[in-house]
């Protein structure tokens, strides 16, 4: 079966707005020109290839094309299943591409994909009769299950974590297919490397994260994570809060081919939400990458617990920097958030990385329930404290099936529920 997996471009009142950073926790074109890569779609597009489709992996906002050049694109490989990954910020963008593709390779099956669709299904189904179904929930194996029902023409009743439209457009019914089970470890060794799909697909000095050194690679060594933060959205409405790990084993093998087959990557990026929450695993990772004497460099997302002695075994294995959330100064808002650590924590922790010699890109948030201007002040005086080597200083964002959405809505904060006004005209 021929596919493209597509992130179309992103286009505010008739103009694309280039680098638009649609996996990023926070999707918008970044000013610091940081580019996330297109993990979700990447490893569909590698399993989709492994069980013999044929697929174009288009990544519109990096490679900065026009509206024009990415249908072109996709029509061109006259293609039977379309997977559309959106986000809130451009889901009504999304839509309108999705059908003018549809308008030109009619008997295409279009499908969305991502945290906006699985948040909010029916609601996202009924924006447009260009699109057939949503993906809830993880993508990789749905779309690989999708295939091979579209494909062999079985009832796509079959296909777990499908919700999709049935009958003809006057009396279609929206059908909820039975949830689709996480992935497991197993399930996730399973996986073509993520790098390789990159290489084939796309141009790695696309992607740029300017806390990592330049150009890196970025993949995931498990899913889930098991820590409630309320505005965290892919635990809450994609991965859970349960972490299924890859295996030592498939974690070094893909670190030891990038570091054979992609000579310019200086960082790899491990994008888990939190790397470090099963620390055994983390100790015997590192372990592997000396046992193989393999020099690599390499960035973690981690909370603001991880030991002392955790933190030196990363150090010997190569690891740089990790990206770590502190969000507040104010114990009442840390507690608000379910961030589930204390100020002492946090100050024992950069305390301890400095005793390590390991980087610190320091995150935090402003806005969250129980801020104010004094607790704000407070958060910036508590950075210049902590030294982090780098910072950054972000507004919360709220989205669809996420607490922290829940909250705002409730408490009457939303200046807008129209997706399309979830970012700024500059993107």
């Amino acid at each position: 079966m021929r596919i493209v997996t597509l992130s179309p471009p992103l286009i505010i009142k008739g103009k694309e707005k280039g680098r638009f950073s649609k996996d990023s926790r926070s999707p918008a074109v970044s000013k610091g020109g940081c580019v996330y890569y297109p993990f979700w779609l990447a490893y569909a597009t590698g399993l989709l290839e492994q069980e013999g489709h044929n697929v174009r992996l288009i990544d519109a906002p990096a490679r900065e094309m026009t509206e024009e050049q990415s249908i072109k694109s996709t029509i061109d490989y006259n293609p039977e299943l379309i997977v559309i990954q959106t986000v809130t910020a451009s889901f009504y963008n999304d839509i309108k591409i999705a059908e003018k593709i549809k308008g030109l390779v009619p008997e295409a099956f279009i499908v969305l994909s991502g945290d906006h669709v699985t948040a909010i299904p029916t609601e996202s189904l009924k924006e447009s009769d260009a699109i057939s179904a949503v993906i809830v929930g993880e993508l990789d194996f749905a779309a690989r299950d999708l295939a091979f029902a579209i494909e062999q023409e079985h009832d796509l009743g079959t296909v777990d974590g499908l919700v999709w439209k049935k009958g003809i457009p006057q009396k279609e019914q929206i059908v909820y297919n039975a949830p689709r089970e996480q992935a497991t470890g197993e399930m996730l060794d399973q996986l073509p490397f993520v790098s390789k799909v990159y290489k084939k697909h796309l141009v790695i000095e696309d992607y740029f994260y300017p806390s990592v050194l330049y150009p890196e690679v970025t993949l995931w060594t498990g899913r889930g994570c098991k820590f409630r933060c309320t505005f965290c959205k892919y635990p809450q409405t994609i991965t859970g809060h349960d972490y299924r790990a890859r295996s030592v084993k498939n974690v070094v093998d893909e670190f030891e081919w990038i570091s054979k087959n992609l000579p310019q990557v200086k960082d790899i990026m491990i994008e888990d939400d939190t790397f470090t929450q099963d620390r055994e695993r983390a100790i015997a990772i590192c372990k592997e990458i000396i046992r193989r004497e393999l020099q690599v460099t390499w960035t973690v997302n981690a909370r603001a617990d991880v030991p002392l002695e955790v933190m030196e075994w990363m150090k010997k294995a190569g690891c740089r920097l990790m990206c770590v959330g502190f969000e507040s100064a104010t114990q009442e808002i840390l507690n608000n958030i379910k961030k589930g650590t204390t100020v002492q924590k946090i100050q024992q922790f950069m305390k301890d990385t400095k005793q390590a010699k390991m980087l610190v890109h320091g995150c935090f948030m402003l806005g969250n329930r129980g801020e104010t201007k004094a607790t704000i002040q407070k958060t910036v005086a508590f950075a210049k404290e902590l030294e982090p080597d780098t910072a950054q200083f972000f507004p919360l964002m709220v989205y669809p099936g996420t607490e922290a959405y829940e909250w705002a809505k409730k408490e009457g904060y939303l200046t807008t529920q129209k997706w399309n006004e979830w970012l700024l005209p500059d993107g």
